[in-house]
């Protein structure tokens, strides 16, 4: 299996299944122990650093490793390589959440200061740089000795920076490598596209043809995870005892119907996404955040929809083939009217799906109204139902 993601504007990351032999899992395990040892050093020597008034950077907690590893012959087991990149790991998130508090942001927006590593609570996953990992023959050498097969659906376009070995809830362990961006135009098509974000509809756009309907995927398999459920709520064990073999069963079972629940959901925003990109030159994207489904009686079928993945697939997708996407504010979409620009004077209610314009009168599809607001906003204004703009007019700025 190869999954794409992008890090940042010049990176992505190339996932990839590996097959673990027992010695291997036990080393990869044992590594992971070092590190969170290590991660929960962190978090006691910063908590303490910061009662006395002192600073602790990374540079300090480099100094604190070295010291640990000469004296701790079961520290120098592992590889030097994890451990510093989970404290590099740690200063980031540290440093993530001292910026929010700096910037007086709510709690609700606020990234919590980096805690303990509890052994039942957390994944294995570590970090190794370009030379703590080497590829040859097609196995994964990772330092410390751990050689690992890896799955390969398609060959690594270029040499790898880094790569993080992880294993996800299900027992899977996989490579994730990071590697160059590489942009892979697409042919011009001169054409515009708006898109809005909905839950009836998942992505309602100007052009009928990319129209995304609710995939459901969730309530599909609704049914046999609710009986994987019921399985461990009867066989959850008491406290202080061991869970059973038919609780981790079911656990198990449930895991993984979560996992492939998820993979559709992507499977599906991937696919769209990239007949989006590859018809149209420039997208109008509703910036739509819909954490605030969350707490409405909608929550369960925006969870399903599964907007937030879906968004970030196609600015992806858009980044990878070169094109522009607009992320337009999504402030008063459902009260302005896409011909004239007129804002109606109260908010429609979600029963209304039809809007119309008291200027000018316009009379269309509420969602539909919305998305060429979109590309009214980014400066996308199309000649034509299906966001066909003249033939050699230059793409302008968002509004």
């Amino acid at each position: 299996m190869r999954q794409e993601e992008t890090v940042d504007a010049g990176c992505a990351r190339y996932v990839y299944r590996l097959r673990v032999s027992v010695t291997a899992e036990r080393l990869l395990i044992g590594e992971w122990g070092r590190c969170r040892w290590i991660w929960n050093e962190c978090v006691a020597r910063s908590k303490k650093a910061f009662a006395d008034g002192e600073m602790c950077g990374p540079a300090r907690l480099d100094k604190m490793l070295t010291e640990a590893r000469a004296g701790n012959a079961w520290l120098r087991e592992g590889s030097s390589v994890p451990q510093q990149q989970i404290i590099r790991d740690f200063g980031r998130s540290r440093a993530k959440a001292l910026k929010d508090i700096k910037a007086g942001l709510p709690m609700r927006r606020r990234v919590g200061m980096p805690g303990r590593k509890k052994l039942k609570d957390c994944r294995p996953s570590l970090n190794y740089t370009r030379r703590g990992f080497r590829l040859k023959e097609g196995r994964l050498h990772l330092a410390g000795g751990i050689s690992l097969t890896v799955v390969w659906s398609r060959q690594l376009p270029a040499e790898a920076s880094s790569v993080r070995v992880y294993r996800d809830s299900v027992g899977h362990w996989y490579a994730s490598f990071v590697l160059p961006a590489e942009v892979q135009p697409l042919p011009r098509t001169g054409a515009v596209i708006g898109i809005d974000w909905g839950v009836k509809e998942l992505a309602t756009t100007t052009s009928d043809a990319h129209d995304l309907p609710h995939p459901q995927h969730g309530r599909k398999a609704a049914g046999k995870l609710a009986r994987y459920q019921r399985m461990m709520s009867r066989r959850k064990p008491h406290r202080g005892q061991a869970a059973s073999k038919g609780y981790r069963k079911a656990q198990r079972q449930a895991a993984k119907l979560h996992q492939k629940i998820a993979r559709q959901r992507q499977d599906t925003g991937r696919k769209w996404a990239k007949a989006v990109v590859r018809e149209h030159d420039a997208i109008a994207v509703e910036d739509f955040r819909p954490t605030f489904l969350a707490k409405s009686s909608m929550a369960r079928k925006a969870a399903d929809a599964a907007i937030g993945a879906t968004k970030k697939a196609l600015v992806e997708m858009g980044r990878k083939h070169g094109r522009a996407v607009y992320l337009v504010n999504s402030a008063h979409t459902t009260m302005d009217c896409a011909r004239c620009g007129a804002r109606a004077k109260h908010a429609l209610l979600l029963s209304e799906r039809t809007y119309t314009c008291t200027a000018c009168g316009a009379v269309s599809p509420r969602d539909k109204n919305s998305a060429s607001v979109m590309l009214v906003r980014a400066g996308l204004t199309p000649a034509g139902a299906e966001g066909v703009r003249p033939s050699g007019a230059l793409l302008q700025g968002a509004a």
